[in-house]
């Protein structure tokens, strides 16, 4: 943006000086106003260059499959033939409000509890992965990235073997998982047990949790290492001339300034447990996620349209997915990731 200087002053007296007492009296400084004008062409021109492939990629890898998901979702189809048109028939199939309703019912008339529906059962699954990897993974990747971020032998070495889990495909980590933990499997082989770690809907999450946390805390780890090696040394050093401990310096220190990394890979978290659908497939199939209680959003969607021969039907629940997921985005940019830009601009307009 082009900018031009006007340097102004009051009065003649304070562009010149003034004689008091035969001497000349110094003139206040000028005042520097700055006159902004619009944007040049040549700028519109760079901004526009800048930014059109970055929008035509959003544009047809985002907007075009939502807005063709989306028509597709008022009609039965199959994947061929002509599709027929009927309404919001797969909206009401999906979101299940008559089941839902009876579920409510029976959860306070104090009788036997209606089933919960199994798209909102995947919904809560979802809740329940994204809660416990805040819990499980978090403490975890901070607490070995303040440890990793010390001067030590093989510290070069660890990071990568920590980070490997999360490069190895997804298919290969469900496909080697399920043979270890099925029945028949290398764990209850080894353990001399028969622990249902992928039927029994009691133990199910928690083996999922474990999964989960072996393959992603690599990822928490070098972020939030990266983020501590962004802070200056001189801080902790000044917290230990001033006597404090290791504990102590890493509490009142390292840790708040680390907080805007661990929002980011909070919210990271939170839309990667929105999301999460292979894991799931691949180790539990296409049936046996619902009963072991492990299902999400992503695998009833595929489940139930894709694999099912409803693609009209998965047209419907990939519309409430996005959508559901797009609100629980922008609650947390409101209500988190928004209060340090606006401390960043309340701090800077009062300076």
């Amino acid at each position: 943006m082009s900018e031009s200087l006007v340097v102004a002053s009051a009065t003649p007296e304070a562009q010149f000086g003034t004689i008091e007492g035969g001497g000349a009296k110094a003139s206040p400084p000028s005042i520097a106003i700055r006159h902004r004008r619009g944007l040049s062409g040549s700028d519109i021109a760079t901004i526009t260059g800048l930014s059109a492939p970055a929008i035509i990629v959003f544009v047809l890898f985002v907007i075009v499959p939502v807005i063709v998901a989306l028509y597709y979702s008022f009609f039965a189809w199959k994947g061929f033939g002509t599709p027929r048109y009927i309404g919001i028939k797969n909206y009401a199939d999906t979101l299940q409000f008559p089941e839902l309703g009876q579920w409510f019912v029976s959860l306070f008339s104090g009788g036997a509890h209606a089933p919960l529906p199994e798209f909102w059962a995947a919904v809560g699954h979802n809740g329940i992965i994204m809660v416990l990897s805040l819990v499980m993974q978090g403490p975890l990747a901070i607490l070995v990235a303040l440890l990793m971020n010390q001067k030590m032998r093989g510290r070069s070495l660890i990071r990568v073997l920590i980070f490997v889990p999360y490069v190895i495909s997804e298919a290969i980590v469900g496909t080697g998982l399920h043979l270890m933990l099925q029945d028949a499997g290398a764990v209850n082989a080894l353990f001399h047990s028969n622990i249902g770690w992928l039927s029994n809907p009691k133990i199910a999450m928690w083996t999922l949790m474990f999964i989960l946390t072996w393959k992603y805390l690599g990822f928490a780890i070098i972020l939030m290492l990266a983020g501590l090696q962004g802070i200056p040394e001189e801080l902790s050093e000044a917290g230990a001339v001033d006597g404090a401990s290791y504990w102590q310096i890493q509490w009142h220190i390292m840790l708040p300034l680390l907080k805007p990394t661990i929002k980011i890979w909070a919210f990271l978290s939170i839309i990667g447990s929105m999301q999460l659908f292979d894991l799931v497939f691949v180790i539990w199939g296409q049936y046996i996620a619902s009963i072991a209680g492990v299902s999400t959003m992503a695998w009833y969607m595929a489940a139930n349209g894709r694999l099912s021969g409803q693609l009209g039907l998965g047209s419907a629940i990939a519309i409430v997915v996005f959508f559901i997921s797009l609100i629980v985005a922008l609650l947390y940019q409101r209500y988190v990731l928004n209060r340090d830009t606006d401390g960043a601009l309340t701090e800077a307009g009062d300076k």
